[in-house]
């Protein structure tokens, strides 16, 4: 009997945007890629997605906080990690290595893995404008963070705002794309 290796392991880390309602979406891809997938969630985001079901989906729970010394750990270590949507908020805090949620220490500690990170942001216009979110993304991409436009392949229709497109993240942690 030939024993299976491992599906790669890969952390999802989900920040508080509407967009995260759709975050299935982007663990259903990673599935049919192949990927075992495990969500970290922000506090606030928390409320913008529906956390059983994604539970249900990944057949893991979402983390969000901090275990207590001798709690098993939930999750192998990362093979990829995707932060999508990547607010405003935590791109900063990241980049200037604040961690004071688990999302971000995760974040933190991300680059020095050595594994691949794709982030797909959810920033507004006037926010994106900011110098300190133009730095923060300068700082992270010279520590080899990728990070893709979610609405460059989708088209909208009548003005309407394009679709996220989640799969972005996926194509990112591919080398060359």
């Amino acid at each position: 009997m030939t024993e299976r290796a491992p599906k790669p392991f890969l952390y999802v880390v989900v920040c508080a945007a509407g967009i995260a309602q759709d975050v299935s979406k982007l663990i259903t891809a990673a599935q049919e890629r192949d990927w075992a997938v495990g969500v970290i969630a922000t506090p606030l985001a928390l409320r913008f997605f529906d956390t059983s079901a994604v539970e249900a989906q990944t057949g893991r729970p979402i983390r969000s906080a901090w275990r207590t010394p001798g709690d098993p750990r939930p999750f192998p270590d990362p093979d990829a990690v995707v932060v999508a949507p990547a607010t405003f908020n935590t791109v900063n805090k990241w980049a200037a290595g604040i961690a004071d949620t688990l999302a971000l220490g995760t974040l933190c500690e991300a680059p020095g893995l050595g594994v691949p990170i794709a982030v797909l942001p959810c920033v507004g216009d006037a926010l994106a404008a900011h110098p300190a979110y133009r730095a923060s993304l300068e700082r992270l991409g010279g520590m080899g963070v990728r990070f893709g436009d979610p609405y460059a392949k989708a088209v909208g229709e009548g003005g309407m705002r394009p679709e996220f497109t989640w799969e972005r993240a996926l194509d990112l942690l591919t080398p060359g794309t």
